[in-house]
């Protein structure tokens, strides 16, 4: 054994050090994003710590926005040597998606700006723009939900 590795850790000090919980460490590792934890003579998960800098990584990608799945190709370019071409077009993409996202949450602030401000906030219900906007009267100019 090489006196300078670190011995393995169980899940619950894998989890802290990488400041996710112990439930998320096993989905990962479900999931493929985690490569399969040695198991000890009396069945416990075993990691070393490469699993930590692992978890970080996925942590920061997706405080970003990446996708669990973009997130797998990213760590399958990184442990293949994959090129920055790649790792670039999956940035593009997520910030093209990012701005789509900004741009709709500006219109739908700009419209719900609208109905507050024509909104007396006095009174009954009757003739509420809010409410009109909602029930559909005029919902043309209302942002379409994504469901």
């Amino acid at each position: 054994m090489n006196p300078s590795a670190k011995p393995p850790m169980m899940i619950g000090r894998v989890a802290k050090l990488a400041k996710v919980g112990v439930d998320t460490v096993r989905f990962y590792e479900r999931r493929g994003l985690l490569p399969a934890a040695a198991r000890s003579a009396s069945g416990y998960r075993q990691y070393s710590a490469e699993t930590i800098d692992r978890l970080r990584f996925i942590r920061r990608a997706k405080a970003l926005g990446f996708s669990l799945e973009e997130v797998a190709t990213l760590l399958d370019l990184q442990d293949s040597g994959g090129d920055k071409a790649a790792v670039k077009a999956i940035t593009t993409r997520k910030l093209q998606q990012i701005e789509a996202k900004i741009a709709d949450l500006s219109r739908m602030q700009a419209v719900l700006q609208t109905l507050h401000q024509d909104c007396s906030g006095a009174g009954d219900l009757c003739g509420c723009p809010i409410i009109d906007a909602l029930t559909g009267a005029d919902a043309s100019d209302l942002p379409e939900a994504n469901t």
